[in-house]
């Protein structure tokens, strides 16, 4: 799922270098929905892998 926020990221940072705008935002917009799952589900494992250890 990073692999995924990176590309997205990726493809805004190029779409914002040749003036597309549009496309630009909706890749960062989606960049950074994507890491905000993986870092919550980045902590959920952590929890769990926590409890389960204990």
């Amino acid at each position: 799922m990073l692999g995924w926020a990176l590309s997205f990221l990726v493809i805004a940072l190029i779409a914002a270098v040749f003036g597309f705008g549009g496309i630009a935002s909706a890749a960062a917009g989606i960049a950074k929905i994507l890491f905000f799952v993986f870092l919550a589900l980045f902590i959920i494992s952590l929890i769990m892998n926590m409890a389960r250890g204990a």
